[in-house]
């Protein structure tokens, strides 16, 4: 008799996760080629397809943890909530950085923001509710949801509203979804909401019985637009943060939730039954992170720096319509004039040019075949030499297509 298999493993997969496979053994395999040359000539493989900053943690961080280690302290189960520190400093950080208070009893330390959605899912929604996203979307937000019993409704999205929802668009959702989320910065699309915006969104959602969930993760990556936090917007909004991208501790799997009051109680009660607490010492090291913004801000720089290389090679390589990059650290690209196949371009530009990307479809299924997005968080020397590899891929594909 054949056993029952859940409705969750029907989630669809996180098709970068595919291709960050596909490159690492790609780039282990280039040695046992001949003569150690790929097909590309000189050069590794060039990683663009992940949103993982190639810094590592800030030295202060890593320092503390070890300094935590060598002293013996015990790294047991914290409150579920997190260290009562930790949630403190996070509370003065949303302070001085948005001049909005929000008290640290109401901040909730979760492992990494992979680990906040289906917290707040779960106790801002019940089965078979609707919540509405922007598409191009972050796949694991309709992923989760799906897993979940919810019903992701996108938004179909263009550069005409920069990739991002507005109030008219959520005039027109008859009946209004239970839960809305927004990304500013966003992925795939790198654009943000201007603070008037996403307050005009937070006020609809208070008058309209929508809940917002505002992702924040990029935060601290922005390049001229100003940032703005839904919760100063929004008493009943809830916020999810992470250590993960400004902070340069994706590994350490470390992020935070804001939340309204009627969801702390609940949100504790989940955190404590799904996951006890984030690792202690993961703590301990995004604590002292706080301390360490020169070294993060270099690091900002240096991605403001690819962004600024890139949107001035590639348009010359054939790669001419960009998304308006505002923040994170991605390049959203229509690739219509080059396919109406992302998945097979993106495998090909793997194999013959050696730079890995994403394709579109992971973040847009229905639109996502003529798109690709960038990621340009890695080393400097490499970003500088994507273009120039692209543009002898991309001549020598005409070629052989004559």
């Amino acid at each position: 008799m054949a056993l029952k298999v859940g409705r969750g493993a029907e989630a669809p997969p996180f098709l970068v996760m595919d291709v960050i496979a596909a490159a690492n053994a790609l780039a282990a395999a280039i040695p046992a080629l001949p003569a150690g040359r790929p097909a590309w000539g000189e050069g590794g493989v060039i990683r663009m397809e992940v949103g993982q900053p190639g810094t590592g943690a800030p030295r202060g961080a890593a320092e503390a943890a070890v300094a935590a280690l060598r002293a013996g302290a015990p790294m047991g189960y914290t409150e579920a909530f997190g260290l009562r520190s930790l949630r403190e400093r996070i509370a003065a950080h949303h302070q001085a950085r948005y001049g909005h208070a929000v008290p640290a009893a109401r901040v909730a330390v979760t492992v990494g923001a992979s680990g906040a959605f289906p917290l707040a899912f779960l106790a801002a929604f019940d089965a078979g509710d609707a919540v509405a996203m922007a598409a191009p979307y972050y796949p694991p937000y309709a992923n989760i949801l799906t897993a979940l019993g919810m019903r992701p409704t996108l938004l179909p999205c263009d550069a005409s509203t920069r990739f991002q929802p507005t109030v008219a668009m959520l005039e027109r959702l008859d009946p209004r979804p239970a839960g809305l989320i927004v990304a500013s910065p966003c992925n795939p699309a790198g654009t943000m909401l201007a603070p008037e915006e996403l307050a005009a969104i937070a006020r609809w959602c208070e008058a309209e019985g929508v809940r917002l969930i505002s992702d924040e993760i990029y935060h601290g990556l922005s390049y001229g637009t100003p940032e703005a936090s839904a919760a100063a917007f929004s008493d009943s909004a809830i916020v999810v943060n992470s250590f993960s991208k400004y902070f340069s501790m994706t590994g350490w799997r470390i992020g935070w939730l804001l939340l309204p009051e009627d969801l702390v109680r609940p949100v504790e009660r989940l955190a404590q039954n799904m996951f006890i607490s984030a690792p202690h010492v993961a703590q301990v090291a995004a604590e002292a992170a706080f301390d360490c913004t020169a070294e993060l801000d270099a690091n900002r720089a240096a991605y403001a720096r690819n962004r600024a290389t890139l949107l001035t090679g590639l348009p010359g390589v054939g790669f001419d319509r960009i998304a308006a990059a505002d923040g994170a650290f991605y390049l959203w690209c229509d690739i219509g004039h080059l396919t109406n196949d992302s998945v097979r371009f993106c495998a090909d530009m793997l194999a013959q040019a050696g730079i890995a990307a994403t394709p579109g479809v992971d973040f847009d299924p229905d639109r996502g075949s003529r798109f690709l997005r960038f990621s340009y968080c890695g080393p400097e020397a490499e970003m500088a030499a994507a273009p120039e590899r692209l543009r002898r891929w991309l001549h020598g594909r005409r070629d052989a297509a004559t």
